[in-house]
């Protein structure tokens, strides 16, 4: 009884110790295996996709990410970024007859009544709703418009006259567009319902744009509305506020944000919606944990009955960058260049001491950092959005697996006259054949080239020495 007793008990810690290892087992065999893979394509509901680091605009995953597609009410962000930048929140808007026109969703505003920017901001973001955005669009169009339209009250604008001013609107989405480097998106209406326009050419040719952008460019535009926008925390207030209520022209209103993201994962920072029957279910959404920011683009993602399908590809694609991407930075121990090898350039035609010898200079690391943004190894374009005017990067997300590889280059010799700071080299710090750091390496001291003066004073010198 006793031996039976002792083989249960020893059965027992048995059973117990292999529940306690196989975690342990399981651990050590992922971190054997390295980073987790990339969501495969098929895996995704959404026709395009894009997982972006926000701080470099890096790309850490894509699907058809340069694929021009419709967006829908996602062009909203892009509305409200360009309204912040151009108007006060407490400016007051008149609606006119065309803004209050629009189809559903909307607020239901009415001909002549007033409202403040504010108000329809969040109307804007957290509602989706498509006057509110043409009411905005109108208010701040309008003063491109023609003396005599910007003073001529809004409410008796003819449509077609309403149509000039968010035209003019669309303007400044575009051009703002193109300041932060997109190619492929082009907006046509403040709201993302689909639409096409002819554009006329200056040779008098005439062609088709329709209203659209890519999941790398979206992704981009919302890297800047909370990364770079002088006025990103006002952008990040309003698209985070969860419920909002304000009363004007004797009604009240309430707005309920339609960002389920929000609250489904630690760190969900912004986001906004679209659909159309074109677009399908689309999303743009970031997220913030540990100093790294992701953004999420899903364009085409379901049509009816899959309204459910951008949560799911939105959840896969942050968890995976959360997972496998850590930041690095170019100064580290493993990474930086080793300054040791840096040696002086001879110089040709350069004063010396002493005639017949050879003159040189003393090179040294410039380590401020230049504008420029991202180019790569052949000079040419990434490929991603990002403001022209960026600075080159100190660190970078990466996979464990990753490699950040040093080029050096530098001049072997130089020819006099050479002034102190001349670049003659960089220090290229290269993920992807794609260049996010470049350091100069530049001339420590001047070198004078020789002239009559110098041989005169060496004759003499020599000379001297001879007598």
């Amino acid at each position: 009884m006793k031996m039976r007793m002792n083989k249960i008990i020893g059965g027992f810690f048995c059973i117990c110790l292999l529940l306690f290892q196989l975690p342990l087992q399981t651990a050590a065999a992922n971190a054997a295996n390295g980073p987790s893979p990339p969501p495969e394509e098929s895996s995704l509901f959404a026709t395009a996709a894009v997982l972006m680091d926000a701080d470099s605009g890096r790309v850490l995953y894509g699907k058809n990410e340069d694929a021009v597609m419709a967006m829908a009410s996602t062009t909203k962000i892009m509305t409200c970024i360009v309204v912040l930048e151009n108007a006060s929140l407490d400016e007051t808007l008149t609606v006119s007859a065309y803004a209050a026109s629009m189809p559903k969703v909307k607020l239901y505003i009415q001909k002549g009544e007033q409202y403040t920017i504010r108000d329809l901001l969040h109307s804007l973001m957290l509602e989706s709703h498509n006057d509110t955005a043409v009411a905005l669009a109108e208010h701040i169009g309008r003063q491109h418009l023609p003396p005599e339209l910007q003073d001529k009250a809004v409410t008796e604008y003819t449509a077609e006259e309403s149509k000039q001013a968010v035209s003019a609107f669309a303007a400044l989405m575009n051009d703002k567009a193109a300041e932060l480097g997109c190619k492929n998106t082009w907006f046509i209406t403040p709201n993302g319902l689909d639409a096409t326009e002819t554009i006329s050419l200056s040779d008098g040719s005439t062609i088709q744009k329709e209203h659209c952008t890519t999941a790398r460019e979206l992704a981009g535009i919302l890297s800047y509305c909370i990364k770079e926008s002088p006025k990103r925390q006002e952008f990040l207030d309003i698209t985070r506020t969860q419920n909002y209520s304000f009363s004007a022209n004797g009604r009240s209103f309430s707005c309920v944000n339609h960002n389920a993201f929000l609250t489904m994962m630690d760190g969900a920072l912004t986001g906004k919606t679209g659909f159309t029957n074109k677009a399908g279910y689309c999303y743009v959404g970031a997220l913030t944990r540990d100093d790294r920011t992701f953004i999420v683009v899903l364009l085409a993602c379901g049509w009816p009955n899959n309204k459910g399908y951008k949560w799911t590809d939105t959840r896969k694609l942050m968890q995976y960058g959360i997972d496998n991407y850590f930041y690095r930075s170019f100064s580290g121990t493993d990474v930086a260049f080793d300054e040791s090898i840096l040696s002086p350039l001879p110089v040709q035609n350069g004063q010396t001491v002493v005639l017949n010898a050879t003159a040189y200079t003393d090179v040294e690391i410039v380590r401020d950092m230049p504008p420029g943004g991202q180019t790569s190894d052949t000079e040419k374009e990434n490929g991603s959005s990002g403001n022209g005017d960026s600075q080159w990067l100190e660190g970078l997300l990466l996979r464990p697996d990753e490699k950040i590889y040093v080029r050096y280059s530098v001049k072997e010799k130089l020819t006099a006259p050479v002034e102190r700071g001349t670049v003659v080299g960089s220090i290229d710090y290269i993920v992807d054949d794609v260049v996010y750091k470049r350091e100069s390496v530049v001339a420590k001291e001047s070198v004078e080239a020789i002239d009559l003066k110098w041989c005169a004073k060496q004759v003499w010198k020599r000379f001297l020495c001879i007598r």
